[in-house]
């Protein structure tokens, strides 16, 4: 850096907080970024005491269950809670409005319930006050009103060509009130950076995991990103303006567009282009499917017939009740791998459709820094879509897992032979529960959250680049006068 680019830097955050109502301003964000940490914390903190609450009283209940037939056992089911990451305190993303548990039994897939937004009033959908609401969409705010007539100012007093020769480049001058707006926010977001880093660090009870520490610093990159990509564009619409007013008016009307238009209509457009079935609709094409391929329950069904002969010939019996294992329970298994593969076939149909949607959205991050970063944030604490999904996944993992363990317990320990009326029904020991580990989710690694959203990532790298072009090369356009 230059020293005439300090200099003015130095000079431009100067005056900033000499006018009392930037600092009034930056009083202000700096009150509601405290309050939307605590918040944060607060919600972070009851939610997941909640849920690990209801995971170890849903472990005890499972394992306190009596001896009885195994696939009671499976029709009984699980309970799956989703944890939220310790940094979802800085931007809930999704969480409030995904799912937070998911009933898990045999022969279906259930969708993740209960989510946040359906315990709450319709005021939610305004939006919630989080610290990443700060940041993106009141940040943005604050450069622009403390930096809409840094040039434009200084042309209409007449200061602007006397400064241009006293061995100041156009370069110098763009650089520096850029630095200097970025200054702004760095003396506002450093100090509050420091307040999450220790809020991070006793929520996870400094137990840091280098995952984490990694995706925090990714996190406090992106967002000084951002906050040059603003002054960048703050500065150079001053420069490229008439006047003080008519850049004010082309930076709010920008404001306007990008961070409160842009997005609802991108993902309408994403609705329109990729439009994804109700859920009336849904479940009854899985119905469907399954129908087609027979009921596992129903001893005289075609397709378990044909399996119940392939049996019999192979082990050259003529009755079920001579096969060496437990003809039900192999029936069961086989239709669960069935129902499984329609349900799953289905669900990834779905996902892949709403993935369609967001593309759109992610594609116009190209266009917005706001988008850019906002997706980036989300990805970072884990409260984004493919977070929620790769919940979804897991945990039809563990119900798959459950259904087939209980399944192979009935092959290998209950009999083929009926009881008679006064004998007790086919049970096993209680002990076999305990053989079905609880559910833990497991959060991708920051590595492959990376690879698998690079779009979002790159849209941010692609706006740091075209900023440092811009000013590199905007210089001809620029008039003294």
């Amino acid at each position: 850096m230059s020293n005439n680019i300090f200099i003015i830097a130095r000079q431009s955050f100067r005056m900033a907080y000499s006018n009392k109502a930037t600092f009034a301003f930056a009083v202000l964000l700096s009150f509601s970024l405290v309050l939307a940490t605590f918040v944060g914390w607060k919600n972070y903190k009851v939610q997941n005491e909640q849920r690990l609450q209801y995971k170890k009283e849903v472990r005890k209940q499972w394992l306190a269950n009596p001896d009885k037939h195994p696939h009671r056992m499976a029709h009984y089911g699980y309970l799956a809670f989703r944890e939220k990451h310790e940094l979802s305190f800085f931007d809930f993303g999704i969480e409030s409005f995904a799912g937070v548990s998911i009933f898990l039994e045999a022969h279906k897939q259930n969708s993740v319930n209960f989510s946040e937004a359906s315990f709450s009033n319709g005021m939610l959908r305004f939006g919630e006050l989080s610290v990443a609401m700060v940041l993106q969409i009141l940040f943005p705010l604050l450069i622009i009103f403390v930096g809409y007539n840094c040039i434009s100012a200084e042309r209409e007093s007449g200061t602007l060509k006397i400064l241009l020769c006293q061995n100041t480049t156009w370069k110098d001058l763009l650089w520096g009130k850029t630095f200097g707006l970025l200054a702004l926010s760095l003396s506002i977001f450093i100090p509050f950076i420091i307040l999450t880093i220790i809020l991070w660090g006793i929520l996870s009870e400094w137990q840091l995991s280098g995952d984490s520490v990694v995706r925090l610093l990714l996190l406090i990159g992106g967002y000084i990103i951002y906050f040059f990509v603003i002054s960048v564009i703050t500065a150079l619409v001053s420069a490229l303006s008439s006047g003080s007013r008519p850049a004010l008016t082309t930076l709010l009307a920008s404001w306007i567009f990008f961070i409160v238009i842009m997005p609802r209509v991108t993902q309408s457009v994403g609705n329109q282009i990729y439009p994804s079935p109700s859920k009336i609709p849904f479940l009854a094409n899985i119905a469907e499917d399954v129908s087609k391929e027979g009921d596992s329950h129903n001893p005289d069904d075609p397709h378990y017939a044909k399996i119940k002969d392939s049996l019999l010939k192979k082990y050259n019996v003529d009755d079920v009740k001579k096969l060496p294992f437990n003809y039900g329970g192999f029936i069961m298994a086989e239709g669960e791998k069935i129902t499984s593969n329609i349900y799953s076939r289905h669900q990834k149909n779905l996902n892949k459709t709403f993935e369609n949607q967001n593309s759109i959205t992610k594609l116009a991050s190209f266009l917005n820094p706001y988008l850019a970063l906002k997706e980036v944030s989300m990805i970072l604490t884990a409260s984004d879509y493919s977070t929620y999904t790769d919940f979804q996944n897991q945990a039809e993992q563990y119900r798959y897992g459950l259904a087939q363990k209980m399944n192979q317990l009935q092959i290998e320990h209950i009999s083929n032979e009926k009881p008679a009326e006064h004998e007790k029904p086919h049970i096993i020991s209680q002990n076999n529960w305990a053989s079905q580990q609880d559910f833990e989710y497991h959060f991708t690694k920051i590595s492959e959250a990376v690879s698998k959203n690079s779009t979002a990532f790159s849209a941010l790298f692609f706006w740091l680049v075209v900023s440092i072009f811009a000013i590199q090369f905007s210089v001809k356009r620029i008039k003294t006068i």
